[in-house]
């Protein structure tokens, strides 16, 4: 199939033989040779029967950060069920996740799964990749961005949307005035979802930068402000490590304030349960990395994308709070939630 052009939205070619039932076998993260088991008599079972493929899986997950354990598990199942040898790499510093970019390009992956939090930086990367005949897609991050350039598909959250649902929320349970922490400065996903909470959020809110790659730099920072704004009821924070943080830092500061945050994880979900966080909103992440995955390889085996190449697949908002946190527990207690 000629690839070199994405625009092109060629017709699908002949169908190959269905991927056989879906297995949580993790997938080799190693960066080893082109198709390496093309051409072999079968497969595996549990392993579709299509050629060997390597993908790339690009992100900017920081050190620490569980969200993306999430992602690479949806990633590691998508790959070992469709016989694809996955190679994850990440950098929260946007140069730093261009050049492992250009890396993939350069070991001549058959497709890239990438975030794009700081769009710019990856603009020209990414053209590299087209131009090399190598299909792209988007997740997570980047949703305003993806087809300006150039990305086949997209799979995430409209963090506007989930961003003003989660001030629906606040006025829901009396909120009436918070704090937004955000932990990377410059990342468009993170300003969209206060700026969301601030469209719709009755009361009164304010952005507090901190830096999220030094966690007790944040619980400092977030004790702080609670001691210095006693009015505080809601501290909000973008991701389920440093709503655990901030819980903490709500009990350093003798504070009142209920913490509510995007996103989820094992820890967090126990966290709903102990009602020390008041609600979540999940994005579900395991399910961005398999269909990020799984996309590529049907595109490269059968010609399809989700979306019509227009639309993106949106994998969330949804609310997990104490009338239903049970149901997600099972789910998180495995990582996949």
């Amino acid at each position: 199939m000629d690839r070199s052009s994405h625009s092109r939205r060629l017709a699908p070619a002949a169908a190959l033989a269905a991927a056989a039932a879906l297995t949580l076998a993790g997938c080799s993260s190693s960066s080893g040779g082109k198709k390496a088991e093309e051409g072999r008599a079968g497969a595996s079972a549990g392993e579709a029967g299509t050629p060997r493929m390597t993908v790339a899986l690009v992100t900017h997950q920081a050190p620490g950060d569980t969200f993306w354990d999430i992602v690479r598990k949806g990633a590691e199942a998508a790959a070992a069920k469709d016989n694809v040898e996955l190679v994850y790499s990440a950098d929260p510093n946007a140069g730093n996740q261009a050049g492992l970019v250009q890396n993939a390009i350069d070991q001549k992956v058959d497709g890239i799964a990438v975030t794009l939090a700081k769009p710019d930086a990856l603009k020209d990367v990414i053209g590299r990749a087209e131009r090399a005949g190598i299909p792209v897609v988007g997740l997570n991050s980047g949703l305003d961005d993806w087809k300006d350039l150039g990305l086949l598909e997209f799979f995430g959250q409209d963090e506007s949307v989930a961003g003003e649902a989660f001030g629906r929320k606040l006025n829901e349970v009396g909120a009436e005035k918070a704090v937004c922490v955000i932990h990377e400065q410059g990342n468009v996903g993170l300003t969209q979802r206060c700026d969301g909470v601030r469209k719709t959020f009755e009361g009164a809110i304010e952005n507090l930068y901190v830096n999220g790659t030094d966690m007790p730099s944040v619980q400092s920072t977030v004790t702080a402000k609670l001691q210095q704004d006693g009015s505080i009821d809601h501290v909000v924070t973008l991701g389920a490590p440093f709503a655990l943080t901030a819980a903490q830092s709500a009990d350093d500061a003798g504070s009142e304030a209920r913490i509510a945050t995007f996103d989820l994880d094992k820890d967090l979900t126990k966290a709903i349960q102990d009602g020390s966080v008041e609600f979540a909103v999940d994005q579900q992440p395991y399910l961005q990395g398999y269909l990020a995955v799984d996309s590529l390889w049907l595109y490269e085996n059968n010609g399809n994308y989700s979306g019509g190449g227009e639309q993106p697949v949106l994998t969330g908002p949804a609310f997990v709070d104490e009338s239903n946190v049970e149901q997600v527990a099972e789910f998180a207690a495995k990582g996949t939630r």
